[in-house]
Order: C-alpha cells, then sequence, then structure tokens
C-alpha cells in the first residue's frame, strides 16, 4: 500500500507526517525550531536548522514505524511564507533567512508601493514588510555584497526541497507571497523583479502545488531508509497546504487558521484583487484556483505569551479563565505582539493591556488576551467583506482551535457559526495530499475532501451583543496609540 509524507516547515517547529492510501495517520513527530530576534524589528532563522530539524523528524519517523519509510511514494512540502532565503553560487546560504514577521523594510515598502501603485493589483496585495520583495531592498541598500552574491531567492520549504532534490523551485501559493508574481497569470514579473533589483535569472522555476517537482536524491533516500525514485511534489504555503488538508478548494470555503500567527482564508475560483482593504489575494496550491486572506502575525502565540508571562501552564490557566468567565472583560488587549498586517500593516503596533484594576486577576488579563485576538479577527472579517467577500460560517483550525472556550469567544466576537473537525488536519497533512495527487495525478476532488466535523459552535445573541461595542472600543484604542507605537520605537535598521 503507498504511503506519502508530508513536511512542514513551520516558524516554531517542523512537522512530519506519514499517511496512508485511506489518508489514516501513520506516523507523526514535531522538531522544535528557534528563532533570533538580534535587533528590534528582527526575526531570522538559520536554514541550516530547518534541514537538521527535517533529518531528526526522519529519524523519528523511523523508529516509530521503521517499515512504513520504505513504501514511501511521494513526498510534499508546507512551509512558512515569505521568508528571504539567499542563495550563492554554491547552493549555500548566504545569511540567516529573514523572516515572515521580520519588520526591518518598512521604508521600502512604503517606497515599492509609493514608486509602483499600479503593481499591488497584479501582485494582489500591497507592498508589506513582511513580504518577500521589500527585504530584498532592504539588503541592497543595507548589505550590498550579500545582496551582489546571491544567484536565487528562494522560500523557506523550498530550501528543503533544493537539499532533497537539487531543484531550485517552488510553486504558485508561496511564491504569491513573494511580491513578484503576477498573481491572474501565474508566472513571475519582470516589472515587480526589476523594481528590486532582481530579474527571472534569481527566481526558482514555477510549479504547481500539486505537480511534479523534482526526485528525491538517491543517496538521501538512502540515507533515510526510502526506496529510489520518489516525487517530491510542488507543495504549499503553510496555508495554502491548511487549505488542502480540510478540503477548502472550492469556491467559497472559508477557515479560520489559529496558530502561532492568524489567517481568515476565503478560495476563490477567479483571481479577485482588493489591495486597498490590505487583503492578500493570491494563487491557491491547486490549479485554476486562488484565495483572499486576512493575514494576522499574532495568533495563539499571544495566549502562550501570557501564560508564560503568568507562570501558568496553558491547559489550566484556559480552563481557570472559562470558570471564570461571566461575559466580556473589562480589560482590553491590543495582541500586536509582533506588529500587524492586516488591517494595520503596521510592523510597530505593540501588545497593550489596557483597562487595569487593582482588582485584576490573572483570569482577566487571560481572557483579555483571547478577546483581542478574537476581535483582530473581528477586523479581517471586516476587510474581506469590504473585498466583496461575504462569510455566513467558517472552519476552525491551529492550535488554539482546541480550546472550545475560544472557539467560543471567536463566534460570538464574529457573530458567524465556526466549525471544528475531528483531528487538527493542519499544512503537513495538506502537504502529504499534494505529494499523492504528484504521484497519481487524481483529481484534487477526490482527495481533497473534508475532515469529519466534531462540533458546530453556534452564535448566542446575547454574547454577540454585548460584544459589539467592546469590538468598537478596541478599534479606538488601537488608532489612539498608533501614534505613539511608530514615536517610541527604536527603529532597528540601520
Amino acid at each position: 500500500m503507498p504511503h506519502y509524507l508530508g513536511l512542514d516547515m513551520g516558524t516554531s517547529a517542523v512537522k512530519a507526517i506519514i499517511v496512508d492510501e485511506q489518508q489514516r495517520t501513520i506516523a507523526e513527530t514535531t522538531i522544535p525550531l528557534d528563532i533570533s530576534r538580534p535587533r528590534n524589528l528582527w526575526s531570522e532563522q538559520d536554514p541550516e536548522a530547518w534541514w537538521l530539524a527535517v533529518q531528526a523528524a526522519i529519524g523519528a519517523l523511523r523508529s516509530q514505524t521503521p517499515a512504513v519509510l520504505t513504501r514511501i511514494e511521494a513526498i510534499g512540502l508546507s512551509g512558512q511564507m515569505h521568508g528571504a532565503v539567499l542563495i550563492g553560487e554554491r547552493d549555500q546560504p548566504l545569511r540567516p533567512a529573514i523572516l515572515w514577521n521580520d519588520g526591518r523594510s518598512v521604508r521600502e515598502a512604503e517606497e515599492l508601493g509609493e514608486k509602483h501603485p499600479d503593481l499591488s493589483r497584479t501582485m494582489g496585495v500591497i507592498p508589506m514588510p513582511g513580504l518577500t520583495a521589500p527585504k530584498l531592498l532592504w539588503l541592497a541598500r543595507h548589505e550590498p555584497e550579500i545582496f551582489g552574491a546571491i544567484r536565487k531567492v528562494i522560500l523557506p520549504k523550498d530550501y528543503i526541497r533544493l537539499r532533497m532534490t537539487g531543484s531550485c523551485a517552488t510553486e504558485m501559493s508561496d511564491a504569491a507571497g513573494t511580491w513578484w508574481l503576477d498573481e491572474a497569470t501565474r508566472d513571475w514579473s519582470d516589472e515587480a523583479l526589476a523594481a528590486t533589483g532582481l530579474n527571472r535569472t534569481h527566481m526558482p522555476d514555477l510549479v504547481e502545488g500539486s505537480a511534479p517537482c523534482g526526485m528525491l536524491r538517491r543517496e538521501i533516500a538512502e540515507e533515510w531508509g526510502m526506496q529510489s525514485g520518489i516525487v517530491v511534489a510542488g507543495g504549499a504555503g503553510d496555508v495554502a497546504a491548511g487549505a488542502a488538508a480540510l478540503g477548502a478548494i472550492e469556491d467559497g470555503s472559508a477557515f479560520i487558521s489559529l496558530g502561532t500567527s492568524g489567517q481568515f482564508f476565503v478560495t476563490t475560483r477567479d483571481f479577485k484583487p482588493a489591495p486597498e482593504t490590505l487583503i492578500h489575494s493570491f494563487c491557491h496550491a491547486l490549479p485554476d484556483r486562488w484565495f483572499q486572506m486576512a493575514a494576522m502575525l499574532n495568533g495563539a502565540s499571544c495566549l502562550a505569551w501570557v501564560a508564560g508571562l503568568l507562570n501558568a501552564e496553558m491547559a489550566e490557566l484556559l480552563r481557570s479563565t472559562e470558570t471564570a468567565y461571566r461575559g466580556p472583560a473589562s480589560q482590553l488587549f491590543l495582541p500586536y505582539l509582533a506588529g500587524e498586517r492586516t488591517p494595520h500593516n503596521d510592523p510597530y503596533a505593540r501588545g497593550v493591556f489596557f483597562g487595569l484594576s487593582p482588582q485584576a486577576q490573572r483570569t482577566d488579563l487571560a481572557q483579555a488576551v483571547l478577546e483581542g485576538v478574537a476581535f483582530s479577527f473581528a477586523d479581517a472579517k471586516a476587510c474581506l467583506q469590504h473585498a466583496g467577500t461575504p462569510l455566513a460560517c467558517a472552519g476552525l483550525i491551529g492550535g488554539g482551535s482546541r480550546s472550545a472556550f475560544w472557539a467560543r469567544i471567536l463566534a460570538n466576537v464574529l457573530n458567524i457559526p465556526l466549525v471544528r473537525y475531528q483531528g487538527d488536519k493542519g499544512p503537513a497533512f495538506g502537504a502529504a495530499r499534494l505529494a499523492r495527487l504528484a504521484a497519481t495525478g487524481e483529481a484534487p476532488e477526490t482527495v481533497c475532501s473534508a475532515p469529519a466535523v466534531f462540533d458546530s459552535v453556534e452564535p448566542e445573541p446575547h454574547l454577540v451583543d454585548l460584544y459589539a461595542p467592546r469590538i468598537e472600543s478596541f478599534r479606538r484604542l488601537y488608532h489612539a496609540l498608533k501614534p505613539e507605537f511608530r514615536h517610541g520605537s527604536s527603529g532597528g535598521a540601520p
């Protein structure tokens, strides 16, 4: 029986999963990663750490089910989007990768938007510091010797592809987040590349996510205990891989991803740019499909942060907060610990607790954090609606979806039903599905089906009414503090 391996190069961990022909999970593992923040606004990782984590993940899978690796027929890749991995002449990284949540290229993003205003509709979004293109302008200005040595600019998951296959390639959904892809034609934009001092020779080859994109090197197959001739699929950026895992491949399919960061994702059958709303309109991982997405830089990571701050175990903190819950919190929390993309495009924004009193308890702080993240999704919903995308309901995935209490808050803040699924079918599972499509050529609809529903969380009208004015207070608080965020920042870019 054929098996398929999905590898997800996340920000906080590398995840690996093996599924069989019936799409049952046979084995899975997670290897943690560290982030380096050498200066204010900076966020970097060493690409070699990703490869070592992949090696460790394969070793862990082999220890779980040694014989299964011999039945792997294809491998799919997923990964964090927007990172700039700079490759030199010997296929070696020239410096640490600059990640999606790095905000050093504010000035360069603004310059791209001012000099090339018409490109944003072609690229599906305005230039933002988190995207790849502004990072390259920053490098040209501040690290010209590195910029001059660049042979290829690739994305995080595609560095693993390079190590696995020797192929320098990417697929449409990850390329979509660079601000170099013409989303409608699914090809590199010569005009956007020229705007950042690059050309097509600096770019990886393009394939669809469900298409073959190289073969696993023989020596690596032998080292990993696999057969020869294993196909490596194009794969997907993490959010599109998550969509493949959920079966969100048809027009109107919507879900919320509540992981380290947050996304509100809707599949579309046509390219529907709306850059003025700060919505991302990108290519999907499957042919002839696109998606609209609100991207937030702060999701369940905020809960992990406050739990650490309070020296509390996260599950216990959630339990005690749910027990103490009596409706919307008196305190507000702006969840912008790492800045924010949708709807503010503000890398200077930071986290804020507002409304503290001597009576405030740890559960009050935790509830404010849960609600603050939910309010940011309310902003995301408003942006999608302004972009012409109605939302009647949505799936809920990611680590945060495991909390029924948080799901309840979200449903009431957003005033839509939320569906949770049996088993958290994340990007690694979606990557395994894309691997199967690349190996078999099956129709996506036959493989990328929706998982079984665990439960549906309905909005409660009295809580919807109570949360509505709190959302407006949340929005006013950000706008009141916005000048102070930028004034108080020490910058970080030389």
